[in-house]
Parts: structure tokens; C-alpha cells; sequence
């Protein structure tokens, strides 16, 4: 049996990240269930790292749902500079996107990994892959002849420590090793568990029209969120066609609010209904022999979205228009201001980058991290009930979070 002063149940952005900044003077350990640590950060940004965004961290808050203001601290304790900075002292530089996501100068998900885990090397953290936890247990006081606070149970060994970090991620990409066992280890300890979905996922679409248009994107598309006939909800960002959906940030960052049945009204082209119409009535005044392809072009929308459209209301593109009647002219606005997308299904854990739900944060110190229910246990990461978009959002909470941990472990919060 292994004694820690800290034991970290996860490997990835969370977890090395505690490990990196918990003082030399604690033993630690880190238990990861695959071969390697680090695997779902390999694979973020498409494996070029999109490690945080630019801009002030109180711009940060609009890009976690609801939950965002439990992030205030820890953003504080470190935030995006602290983050680049961090990197940059180890030699890595960065590079920032014209949508102001932020990577590594290389652009390679591995040197950034490897940057953590020569720096785990530095601190003497000690990394056991292959170790898939199967309990985590609170060792009761009355037990005197035992010090240590919790026992961790694998298939292989038996641990125990004074402090306990789980940072297992969520559901997300089960490929990866986020299996949700987190939740189960939090549960066990009295953690209460706030409902799981798949989020920053594509959506499924009933009946869907435009798979002849697959590939296609546009940007800054305003979609509105409809169930049982009322708006819920708005968004505005870039949108993608699919073979069988739609997908693209815009899609994603929204998905957290969308479910089955739902309806999303698409603007296609920035102009509400009344506009459009007058907008039409007057160039048809002025040009009636101009073609509704050449018009519908003015809202720098793709042909291929224009044909595509004109087919599903059998009207041809070269059709001019003084002879669209009124009642095309009220379809036409309809199907480019706000064409209706009925929600077949959001796509599962094995294609959504992330997990909406988990560790309830009432029962969370939102300053050091440290469950109210159980002393010296710790969370950082997917694992609680944060979710951010797209972006870099995630792994900077999953570093704040971990600094945070570190920094309480140590005594300094």
C-alpha cells in the first residue's frame, strides 16, 4: 500500500496542471487510466492546442452559460496572461488567430503537453498510467490507527492520502478516457451530480434539405431557439452545413440550451421579415427585370444557399423579380430571415467536445476548489458543472481551476 501527501485521479489539462503547481515538498501522485496522460488535450484544436483566448477575463464570462460566475476567482488567481506567460517562460510562444483564439507558436497539442509533463518531472510528481481507479473512499476518523484521509482502490494497487484531487473530465469522447467515472467517485463521496448532457455537439436535423450544400459555412449568423411554439433563447456565430445537420461554433456554443424538438430560426441574412420584404418591394420598383439570384447575392450569402433555398419553394434562380408574387415574396423572407431547423437529436458523447452538468457547484468552495461536504477533497476541470464554447474556453477554466487547487493545497488560499 502507497502513502501521498496528494493523489490527482486524472491526467489531463486539470489534473497536471494541480501536480505542476503544488509545492516540492508534497508527495504527489497522479492516477491515469490510459496508457498516457494528456490524451484529450492531444486531440484540442484539431491537435494544434487552443489553449486560451485573447481579451480581458471579464469577457470570459459571457462563454460559460449560467454557471460563470463560480469562475470569478479562480480566473483571478489565473487568468489568460498568467497563462501565456506560463508558457512563454518554458520557451513556448504563441500565436493568435484572427478570431482571437490563442495556440502555440508550434502549433502542436504535444509540445504543450510535453512542456507539463517535464515539468511534473521537475516537482517529482509521480504518474502511473494504466491504473484505472475503481474507488474512492473517505477513511472514517474513528479508524485511529490510520492517518491518511482517503483510500483509492485500482485494479492493480492500493493508495492512500491526506488529500484527494479528482479531475477525471467528463463523458465527452469515451475514446479518450472521459468516462464519466468522476461523477461516480463524487457521488460516492456525497456529491450531488446535476444533470449530464453532451455539449459543444452538432445537431441533427429532421428532414433536413441541404445536404447537396455540405461544407458550406457563413459567419456571424443570428439563430433563435424555439420550444413549443416560444423563443428560449438567441445566439449569434458561425454556422456549418453537414450531410446531416449543422454544425460550426455557432451550433456548438448553443447546444448546451438546445434539445430534441426544439426549433432553431436561422437568419440567413441579417435582415428581419418586414425589412426584407420592404427592401424587395422597393428594388422590384425600381429593377423588376433584375433576377433573384443577383439580388439575394447583395447579403453576401453563397449561390449555392440561394439555389438550394429557391428549390425547397420551387423557384428558379434566374426567375426575375416583377414576377414573384406576393405570396413568394412572403416565403422568400420567410425561408432567408428566419428558415426553420427542427432538432432530430444533438449529437452524442462520442462526437460533443465537452459535458454540460456535473459536480454540483453549491458544494464547492468557489475559492479554493475544496467540496463542503468532505474536507481535503478537491475538483478541477470537466468534472464539475462548467462547460465553456468554443475557443479555449474549456482548458483555461481547467487551468485556473487547477491553479486554484494547487495554490489551496499549499496553504495559500
Amino acid at each position: 500500500m502507497e502513502k501521498y501527501d496528494v493523489i490527482i485521479i486524472g491526467g489531463g489539462p486539470a489534473g497536471l496542471f494541480t501536480a505542476i503547481n503544488i509545492k516540492k515538498e508534497m508527495s504527489v501522485l497522479i492516477l491515469e487510466k490510459n496508457q498516457k496522460v494528456g490524451k484529450k488535450l492531444l486531440m484540442a484544436g484539431a491537435g494544434r492546442c487552443n489553449i486560451t483566448h485573447e481579451g480581458e477575463m471579464s469577457e470570459f464570462f459571457n462563454h460559460y452559460g449560467n454557471n460563470y460566475k463560480f469562475l470569478k476567482t479562480v480566473f483571478k488567481e489565473f487568468s489568460n496572461k498568467d497563462m501565456i506567460n506560463f508558457f512563454k517562460r518554458r520557451g513556448m510562444g504563441i500565436i493568435v488567430d484572427k478570431n482571437g483564439k490563442i495556440f502555440p507558436e508550434t502549433e502542436k497539442s504535444k509540445d504543450i503537453l510535453k512542456i507539463l509533463i517535464n515539468e511534473c518531472m521537475k516537482k517529482g510528481v509521480v504518474i502511473k498510467n494504466n491504473e484505472t481507479v475503481l474507488k474512492a473512499e473517505e477513511i472514517k476518523e474513528e479508524d485511529k490507527k490510520i492517518d491518511e484521509k482517503f483510500i483509492i482502490k485500482t485494479k492493480n494497487n492500493i493508495y492512500m492520502c491526506d488529500k484527494l484531487v479528482i479531475s477525471t473530465g467528463g463523458k465527452s469522447y469515451p475514446t479518450s478516457g472521459s468516462s464519466g467515472d468522476g461523477y461516480i467517485f463524487a457521488k460516492n463521496l456525497g456529491h450531488k451530480i446535476v444533470s449530464l448532457k453532451p455539449a459543444l455537439a452538432p445537431a441533427f436535423i429532421t428532414d433536413y434539405k441541404f445536404k447537396n450544400i455540405s461544407g458550406v459555412s457563413l459567419k456571424n449568423i443570428k439563430i433563435y431557439l424555439y420550444r413549443e411554439n416560444k423563443k428560449i433563447g438567441e445566439h449569434i456565430g458561425d454556422i456549418g452545413f453537414t450531410h446531416v445537420g449543422l454544425s460550426g461554433p455557432g451550433i456548438l456554443d448553443f447546444s448546451r440550451d438546445i434539445k430534441e424538438d426544439d426549433v432553431l430560426k436561422v437568419n440567413f441574412i441579417g435582415e428581419k421579415i418586414d425589412k426584407f420584404k420592404k427592401e424587395f418591394i422597393k428594388e422590384t420598383e425600381k429593377d423588376g427585370n433584375v433576377i433573384i439570384k443577383n439580388y439575394l447575392k447583395r447579403y453576401k450569402i453563397p449561390e449555392s444557399l440561394i439555389k438550394s433555398v429557391l428549390e425547397q419553394i420551387n423557384m428558379d434562380i434566374l426567375t426575375k423579380m416583377a414576377e414573384i408574387s406576393k405570396d413568394k415574396r412572403n416565403k422568400l423572407a420567410k425561408m432567408f430571415c428566419e428558415y426553420p431547423f427542427e432538432i432530430d437529436r444533438m449529437g452524442d458523447y462520442n462526437i460533443a467536445m465537452a459535458t454540460t452538468g456535473g459536480v454540483a457547484l453549491k458544494e464547492i468552495n468557489g475559492k479554493t476548489m475544496e467540496s463542503k461536504i468532505v474536507k481535503n477533497l478537491f475538483f478541477a476541470g470537466e468534472v464539475v458543472d462548467i462547460d465553456g464554447d468554443t475557443g479555449g474556453y474549456n482548458i483555461q477554466a481547467a487551468f485556473s481551476m487547477g491553479y486554484t487547487v494547487a495554490k489551496s493545497i499549499n496553504g495559500g488560499l
